[in-house]
């Protein structure tokens, strides 16, 4: 059932996990959870089965400014305008000790820098490009490169099984959860597939209401007020369902004719 979710919700657009796991959890009902635990070894399965591809969102054309990424990350200068990484080490913010002779020491030393790079402007230049070019490709100490999430997407194969699974039949599809996640992408079945699935859920919903009136009128008297209550409105509940399927299958055939 899992799998079958999966594929509809990616059926209609490409996501990366995160996203994914929201899309489910509205798809499935708020009764129902997809843990992360799940949900990567149903994606694995697929993506073994061909039904499913992983790739690298393209980057190209963000449109972001002052170097940020999409995902938010600053990977260019800070808000003083001073890129560190491409600064000698001499010249890098030293960080606060926590004492005053450390501070003293720390000032002398950065005092003492510019004389040193006066002295060897070559080894100043160079350090400059090395820092630049170490950060521009992520390698370098100060870099914020981080590994694009991978975005998931339905092959071919996967919408041949998309379409098996959805038209598939057994005590699983007509139950409530199956129910419910077929009906959710019903749009993709063919008209006379749609009216079979409402006609089944409705002649399972008869049966489970005659056994339910069965049941407590044969047990009434044993019952105590709220036991009695809780049976009653459990009946409500599936005339209630029956009528809002008497109305879809009206529909659906009025659609048709």
């Amino acid at each position: 059932m899992l799998e079958l979710a999966i594929l509809g919700v990616l059926k209609e657009q490409p996501l990366h996990g995160y996203e994914l796991k929201k899309r489910l959890a509205e798809a499935l009902g708020p009764l129902s959870s997809v843990s992360f635990g799940s949900l990567y070894p149903a994606l694995k399965r697929l993506q073994t089965a061909g039904a499913l591809e992983a790739v690298e969102p393209d980057r190209s054309g963000t449109g972001g400014v002052n170097g940020a990424d999409p995902g938010g990350e600053v990977s260019g200068d800070d808000e003083t305008g001073v890129d560190d990484a491409v600064l000698p080490r001499e010249m890098a913010p030293i960080p606060m000790t926590g004492s005053l002779g450390g501070e003293i020491a720390a000032f002398r030393a950065r005092r003492g820098a510019p004389a040193r790079l006066a002295r060897h402007p070559r080894q100043a230049r160079e350090s400059q490009v090395g820092g630049s070019q170490a950060r521009a490709s992520g390698s370098g100490p100060g870099s914020t490169a981080r590994r694009a999430k991978k975005v998931y997407r339905i092959t071919e194969r996967g919408e041949s099984l998309f379409d098996e699974l959805l038209a598939a039949r057994g005590p699983s599809a007509d139950d409530e959860r199956g129910f419910g996640l077929r009906l959710a992408f019903a749009r993709y079945l063919p008209a006379e597939a749609r009216l079979g699935l409402l006609e089944r859920r409705r002649a399972h919903l008869v049966e489970r209401l005659a056994k339910a009136r069965t049941s407590t009128r044969a047990g009434r008297e044993r019952l105590d007020g709220y036991a009695r209550s809780l049976a009653e409105h459990r009946t409500e509940i599936t005339e209630r369902d029956i009528s809002w399927l008497d109305q879809l299958i009206a529909a659906e055939r009025e659609s048709t004719t």
